[in-house]
């Protein structure tokens, strides 16, 4: 801990040098001075078992022996070169081997990068220049991602509603919204518009599954009427499975896009598909009306790619994911047994490997009806765990393998303190 510097003089600081005092990204209100395995410390010093882990990239915990040694050996030859490297070739070569849609990747550092680009590859390949994604699905920060993002008011499919200021119309008018889940919507709208480019969408939107067969069909459908599919892999892709959720539900898109985990910690992205789609990143293939300008200078950078690279191997070995899944099912079953325990309506929704709760009687199929009953039980919820040394996102829990049997035994005790909390706070 900085004994100099007490968390709310970095509040305090922040606030005078950080737009609403923080990065964008989580509660400006705790400042995190390091972590370690499962556990993360603030700068007062208080301990968590950490299930925000980066928002998902550290699979393995902070600061994993050999993916801390696979750095440090890369870090004297050199952090980045606006070039090739051999790491990240290698990386290259190995998401190739995993995954079943990319036969050629290019790098990017973000995966807010890669959904962009992934779209504009669509469009060039294509021809085409009309988008389908599905309403409060995620996929960055482009002006085309943040169309019916987390849309306050409900408006009539396929309406795109900006869920940011700055968006021109322009961008609204290419972009379709359908509800998850539902396919009928989706074959609608291909019907009735032949200018589609692309349908976006992640595997697990979220945390809600796919209902059996939605992604075989959205498959059938782009097959049927000349769309591609893409997949937003950045957060499923190496966590559902070690192919991603292409893998674990046995349905390949055109193109895919990853992030997080390949990048073990450090900042990288890729997206990837078969040459001839891929093709439009080289000039001298199709020529200067269809080639896609992508550059970034920290793209492929050598500390990152063999970050990734050690990442990679450590989850290729055997039972890595059965440890995952089953690290996340007991602690579904915990949380779900204490809130039942309590008498408290909930349903948990996800993957073992990345869930969270919903404070509902029905099931979250869609956007609209993923929501808690009481939003005041949800934050009651996570501020009771994190007082109790949980750390978490207000709505996903992400599983890691460096998770051990002492951090499931301070969260069984943290659960039981918030259904508690919940349960005495239906009665008052």
């Amino acid at each position: 801990m900085n004994r100099l510097h007490t968390q709310a003089d970095w509040i305090a600081r922040a606030r005078k040098v950080l737009p609403a005092a923080g990065f964008g990204n989580f509660d400006p209100g705790i400042v995190i001075a390091r972590g370690e395995g499962s556990r993360v410390w603030d700068e007062e010093g208080r301990e968590y078992v950490d299930y925000l882990i980066g928002s998902g990239p550290m699979l393995l915990g902070h600061g994993d022996r050999e993916v801390m040694e696979a750095v440090l050996e890369q870090l004297p030859k050199g952090m980045t070169f606006f070039a090739n490297n051999a790491r990240g070739i290698e990386l290259a070569e190995a998401i190739v081997d995993a995954v079943p849609c990319c036969e050629q990747v290019r790098f990017v550092a973000s995966g807010g990068e890669a959904d962009m680009y992934a779209i504009r590859l669509a469009r060039a390949y294509t021809g085409k220049a009309k988008i389908l994604k599905f309403e409060g699905g995620y996929h960055g920060m482009s002006a085309e991602a943040q169309m019916s993002l987390a849309p306050t008011r409900e408006v009539n499919f396929p309406t795109a509603v900006p869920d940011s200021a700055g968006i021109p119309q322009g961008v609204a008018d290419d972009m379709l919204i359908a509800p998850f889940n539902d396919l009928d919507a989706v074959a609608s709208l291909l019907a009735e518009h032949d200018d589609v480019a692309a349908v976006i969408a992640e595997p697990l939107q979220r945390i809600i599954p796919a209902r059996p067969g939605f992604l075989q069909g959205l498959r059938d459908l782009c097959d049927k009427y000349g769309v591609l599919l893409i997949f937003d892999e950045i957060v499923t892709g190496f966590r559902l499975a070690y192919g991603g959720g292409q893998e674990r539900y046995s349905v390949t898109p055109d193109i895919c896009t990853l992030g997080k985990i390949i990048g073990g910690g450090f900042p990288l992205a890729a997206l990837g598909a078969k040459p001839e789609i891929m093709a439009h990143f080289d000039k001298s293939a199709v020529g200067a009306d269809k080639w896609l300008m992508q550059l970034g200078t920290l793209s492929g950078n050598p500390v990152a790619a063999a970050a990734g690279l050690k990442t990679m191997e450590i989850l290729r070995r055997p039972g890595q994911y059965d440890k995952l899944r089953e690290l996340g099912q007991t602690l579904k079953d915990m949380q779900s047994s204490a809130l039942t325990a309590h008498g408290i309506p909930h349903r948990i929704c996800g993957d073992p490997t990345l869930f969270d709760i919903y404070f509902t009687q029905g099931d979250p199929v869609d956007y609209r009806s993923a929501k808690h009953s009481d939003p005041r039980m949800n934050e009651t919820w996570n501020r009771v765990l994190r007082d109790n040394g949980v750390f978490k996102s207000p709505g996903k829990l992400y599983p890691s393998l460096a998770l051990r049997e002492e951090d499931l035994q301070l969260t069984e005790h943290a659960v039981g303190q918030a259904a508690k909390a919940l349960a005495e706070a239906s009665v008052s």
